[in-house]
């Protein structure tokens, strides 16, 4: 074998990065990491996940301050609010993240390189730190972890005053009255939420005729009527023609005459991967269109010592899954292990106001299959702990196969979706059924107590379908399915 400086040379150290890195320091295997920025952590830790979310919690405080009336309490967040007292908790949040992310790199015995890596043969990057000084690093394996960046079309005015990208609006320089955002997406509905909690007249813009359209229609539906509900304008089925900056504010003018003036704008249309100038032509790796690496199911590129893992390699491009990629790479890579594999049941979190999670099946999915399913569904409003957090709005619904009973899909909108999900997950994971939550006994009062109001009234909807549950239902041995269906049916009554 030839002499090599790694074991692994990764180039990125988000998520994906990181993990990778690390999963190869588990394998006594030497690594290192390169990175273009003077920290690590990538753009989830500097300008995406970590920062936004961060935000969002800031945000969530202060708006909870306007609710106090609930508790018997006037309050209300100061109009002199300033965006540096708003972004502090940020800064505070990504500092002792990123010292975790070090301590972790040191313990696992990982050496950081800053600088640019551009690969110029399978086994070969050279590293240039911006000094004209290079540094060429050998290893027999290369993982490509660099994420990916904001589109940014050249008829777009992007300054970082008024005209802003996904990465540059955590440098917005002061707290606007009105803000556009152009692009419907997960990126785009969470900033129109947190803006809109701080009394900030928020429009979205986005050529498609519902937002966020591969939820569950019913989440998808809910959401906005409580982003149009708490003040958010929906411009659908368009998009600008042009966008300048007049007199001190942002116009954007629509293919239907119509102008939209606002005194910022956030453009969060697209995103594009971060593989130009990584030497990848010269090795025989071409990125597609939008700069994303086709690689197999063991995340191999085209040069079988090349892997590309996270966001750069396109869908579902979630931190949460990137890390997975990033460990499975280095296993499949030094282990030879074709088995292991990424479970393929993956939530989806999105941070609005109100919070969105889904997993599984939509009922649009299974209509189209021909499916024969059912549904339960449990409003915040009818549980205690929905009352107590002043959260009316809120809803979990659960899709079940009809005859079987077996859970095909969990949707959530409402506080702590995000963690709820997993509840439906694991249930999901092991091919549980609707029973499991009618005959399983939740704290109360808990938000989780929802699956099993969604339950319950699954089984009465079976029972309201005149279905004769106890014939037309696979039973199961053990499975209190008797009681199930009667206490569906007094339920139905």
């Amino acid at each position: 074998m030839p002499a090599f400086d790694f074991d692994l040379v990764v180039i990125g150290s988000g998520p994906a990065g990181e993990k990778a890195a690390i999963e190869a320091s588990k394998l006594r295997k030497r690594a290192c990491i390169i990175e273009r920025r003077q920290a690590q952590g990538g753009a989830c830790l500097h300008t995406g996940t970590i920062p936004s979310k961060t935000l969002r919690e800031t945000v969530l405080y202060i708006a909870g301050l306007r609710k106090r009336s609930v508790y018997g309490m006037m309050g209300g967040f100061r109009p002199s609010l300033t965006i540096k007292e708003l972004m502090y908790r940020k800064g505070q949040v990504i500092r002792q993240e990123l010292d975790v992310i070090q301590q972790n790199m040191a313990r696992h015995n990982i050496e950081v390189i800053h600088g640019t890596g551009v690969i110029t043969d399978p086994h070969t990057v050279m590293v240039s730190d911006g000094d004209d000084s290079n540094r060429i690093i050998s290893a027999e394996v290369i993982v490509i972890a660099t994420g990916t960046r904001s589109r940014r079309p050249e008829h777009v005015p992007f300054d970082g005053h008024y005209v802003y990208d996904v990465e540059s609006i955590l440098d917005l320089d002061t707290i606007p009255r009105s803000l556009t955002i152009v692009g419907g997406g997960v990126i785009g509905c969470e900033y129109a939420s947190i803006f809109s909690n701080l009394g900030v007249k928020v429009t979205i813009i986005d050529m498609r005729k519902q937002l966020l359209g591969f939820l569950d229609r019913e989440i998808s539906e809910t959401l906005t009527y409580l982003m149009r509900k708490y003040g958010v304008t929906l411009v659908l089925g368009e998009n600008p023609d042009s966008i300048e900056v007049v007199d001190n504010q942002v116009v954007s003018r629509m293919p239907s005459g119509r102008r939209i003036v606002s005194e910022r704008l956030l453009y969060s249309a697209g995103r594009f991967g971060n593989t130009e100038n990584l030497g990848l032509e010269s090795v025989g790796i071409i990125p597609d269109q939008r700069g994303l690496i086709k690689v197999d199911q063991f995340y191999r590129t085209d040069v079988p010592s090349i892997f590309a893992v996270g966001d750069v390699i396109g869908f579902p491009s979630l931190a949460s899954v990137s890390m997975d990629q990033g460990r499975l790479a280095v296993i499949h890579a030094f282990e030879n292990d074709d088995l292991t594999c990424l479970n393929t049941l993956l939530p989806f979190g999105i941070y609005t106001i109100p919070e969105v999670s889904i997993i599984g099946e939509t009922e649009e999915s299974l209509s189209a299959d021909g499916a024969d399913y059912e549904i339960g569904i449990a409003r915040y409003c009818e549980l205690a702990r929905g009352q107590i957090i002043n959260d009316h709005d809120g809803l979990l619904k659960i899709i079940f196969d009809r005859r079987s009973r077996r859970i095909i899909g969990v949707h959530i909108i409402g506080e702590g979706a995000a963690d709820l999900v997993h509840i439906g997950q694991a249930v999901m994971s092991f091919g549980g059924r609707l029973d499991y939550f009618v005959n399983t006994v939740f704290n109360y009062p808990t938000l989780a107590e929802a699956y099993k109001v969604a339950a319950l009234d699954g089984f009465a909807r079976l029972a309201d379908a005149s279905i004769d549950a106890e014939s037309s239902v696979e039973v199961l041995p053990g499975e209190a399915t008797e009681v199930a269906i009667r206490v569906a049916r007094s339920a139905a009554e």
